[in-house]
């Protein structure tokens, strides 16, 4: 059977995400094992594997939607408009419609609990940090109308992001109230892309990419 058919395609990687975040979520990351998510997904590990080629991913499979977001936020933003605009209003975007990625999704506090208490997912998280750095720093180098410095915008930007959703992660863990934690997000995703307008231009607006001072440690407040 072909791997675009129902059986082997989006809806059995849909469902075996669905089934391995229950399990995780009941039980924990480490308690539950591939062999048992693919026994009640109806698949065999095989299958699993084909899906996600490691464990971790399994739960931490949004990862491709993040890549996507990046991808788009650079390839297609209108005629004008600048990456850190468009990178900008994905973020706001994502925020406003509680999406995971934005970390205040109504399932972020066990997800986050999940996260915290495995070593093994906070080993994959950071890499997949990493590769989502790359994505960016790949499309911004082809972009023909970047003009400010890709490796030091995406490495900014991606661990500027990741650092307000460790914040929001470590508010909701530790029982703050959820309106309170979320407005607090809302103006740190706002502070970061100050930060980021303030500290580097991308030749469409901001400051000079070519100004040193525009990448000192003082100018971007992260």
């Amino acid at each position: 059977m072909p791997r675009n058919a129902a059986r082997g395609g989006p809806r059995t990687r849909a469902k075996i995400a669905d089934v391995a975040a229950r399990l995780f979520l009941e039980r924990g990351y480490d308690a539950v094992t591939v062999a048992e998510i693919a026994r009640q997904a109806g698949v065999s590990s095989v299958t699993v594997f084909n899906h996600f080629p490691r464990k971790e991913d399994l739960f931490l499979d949004r990862a491709v939607d993040a890549d996507g977001y990046l991808r788009s936020a650079v390839r297609d933003r209108p005629t004008g408009v600048d990456v850190l605009t468009s990178l900008h209003a994905t973020a706001i975007r994502l925020f406003d419609d509680r999406h995971p990625l934005s970390g205040v999704n109504d399932r972020s506090v066990p997800f986050f609990r999940t996260v915290a208490a495995s070593p093994a997912l906070i080993a994959r998280a950071r890499e997949i940090a990493a590769d989502l750095q790359r994505t960016l720093v790949d499309e911004l180098e082809r972009d023909a109308t970047f003009a400010g410095d890709a490796r030091l915008l995406a490495a900014l930007f991606i661990a500027g992001y990741g650092s307000v959703l460790v914040e929001t992660a470590s508010r909701l863990i530790d029982d703050e109230d959820p309106s309170t934690v979320t407005d607090g997000a809302r103006e740190r995703f706002e502070q970061l892309f100050d930060a980021l307008r303030n500290g580097l231009g991308d030749g469409a607006g901001g400051a000079d990419a070519g100004d040193p001072a525009s990448v000192s440690p003082a100018s971007v407040r992260l």
